[in-house]
């Protein structure tokens, strides 16, 4: 199998464009919304219809549609390569895969994936776990896979064991305070330590043919991008000093997802493309490795209160009691909210149905604490935040919950939740 991606992408009129992503809606049932609606109306419309109350997720299509347009306009040098980890749901890839997307893959089960879409191995995948098992070493070569991260003299022996002739891009370390998941404590090498490590690859005989970053997941300033890219730059002048024409440069990812989370794509994309063309030629071949930006607005996430319990809570400075309430929903951190503890997420409920008064306003908030479904006290979803009473049987729903989400999400207890619902809007 081979793929086919979409071509002349960018020039392409909104019906052109659904006519060509036709595949893509008729496998996943994919419902087609022409009038400007949001998150909430969608949640209101999909629990008003819902035949059980089982937790589901409504997935976007045309949101990795529009976030693949604005890359490519904005960072016209940069290839995407999908960080198949955030969110590795067939509708997403078979999506980015249409589009001309490419795949970052950490594992010989991600490499799989992708070249079951019909991928080419050589130059649609990198293989960007630094620290790999053997077993899928041997995997990737035997694929085709050409390159492939490394961060140390252990891995290089590896590499020059069992797969000499890959094509090694070198993972550096940056500046990660400013990110929400921090990465350099695990992978990349020192800058301090380049040198060393580029002679180590001439040494061995090995092809290095490029340099990653990545600066973090949720990455919240501009100038970690900046101090990045500089710094990968530095690294390319080194090994050219060192007898090496590397070609490859792959700025990683942590570009945000959403619309209101700042800086903004565009406000880095505004840095970065400056930047690579006053620092790297035309010859040099530019990825990069976006997977929240992709996946987090893709996917609603709709839950079902199915238990409640009021407790008396008296202040100790007032000695005022006051009530709170504790919800228990269908989905938790075992699931779909393990981004709690993996992603370092806070979560916000919003209410499908808010509660009127019989004046026609919205009904007081009270002090509420949100419970997943199993038996695990530690299944907290979120402590003492304020929301109208709820009753058994409301819907509460979450906006840009595709990204480290349902790709960690367990069936511990035996609640999973699998269903899914989708759209394309456009």
């Amino acid at each position: 199998m081979s793929r086919k991606a979409i071509s002349n992408l960018e020039s392409l009129s909104r019906e052109e464009l659904v006519k060509e992503l036709s595949p893509i809606i008729k496998e996943f049932d994919a419902s087609l919304i022409t009038e400007p609606v949001t998150s909430k109306q969608l949640a209101v419309a999909y629990t008003a219809n819902a035949d059980t109350e089982d937790p589901f997720y409504i997935v976007d299509i045309g949101v990795i549609v529009k976030q693949y347009l604005q890359f490519v306009k904005l960072l016209p040098r940069v290839k995407p390569f999908y960080a198949i980890k955030c969110n590795p749901h067939p509708a997403i890839m078979k999506t980015i895969a249409l589009l001309g997307g490419c795949f970052d893959c950490a594992s010989k089960t991600e490499i799989a994936s992708a070249l079951a879409l019909g991928m080419n191995a050589y130059n649609d995948i990198i293989f960007a776990n630094p620290c790999k098992q053997l077993a899928d070493i041997r995997y990737a070569r035997k694929t085709g896979v050409s390159m492939v991260t490394f961060d140390n003299e252990h891995e290089l022996i590896k590499i020059k064991e069992h797969w000499p002739e890959a094509g090694l891009v070198m993972r550096i370390i940056t500046d990660d305070s400013q990110s929400i998941c921090k990465f350099s404590s695990k992978f990349g090498v020192p800058l301090h330590n380049t040198t060393d490590l580029i002679s180590k690859v001439k040494q061995y005989g090995l092809n290095l043919v490029g340099i990653s970053f990545h600066v973090g997941s949720g990455c919240l300033s501009v100038k970690s991008f900046e101090a990045a890219v500089r710094s990968a730059h530095s690294v390319f002048e080194e090994a050219k000093r060192q007898g090496f024409d590397m070609k490859v440069l792959d700025i990683g990812g942590g570009f945000p997802g959403s619309d209101d989370v700042k800086p903004s794509f565009a406000e880095i994309a505004d840095v970065v493309r400056p930047l690579l063309d006053e620092l790297f030629s035309e010859d040099v071949r530019i990825i990069a490795e976006p997977g929240r930006y992709f996946a987090a607005a893709s996917h609603v996430l709709c839950c079902n209160v199915f238990a409640k319990r009021t407790t008396d809570v008296v202040e100790s400075e007032t000695n005022e009691k006051s009530r709170e309430f504790l919800y228990y929903i269908n989905d938790g951190v075992y699931g779909s909210f393990n981004c709690i503890i993996f992603d370092h997420a806070i979560v916000t409920p919003l209410v499908v149905k808010e509660p009127m008064m019989a004046t026609g306003e919205i009904e007081s908030t009270y002090t509420s604490t949100l419970f997943g479904p199993t038996c695990d006290s530690m299944d907290t979803i979120a402590k003492r935040i304020p929301l109208p009473e709820l009753q058994v049987g409301d819907w509460l729903y979450f906006d840009n919950f595709g990204a480290y989400t349902l790709a960690a999400g367990s069936a511990f207890n035996g609640f999973k939740t699998s269903k899914h619902h989708y759209i394309l809007r456009l």
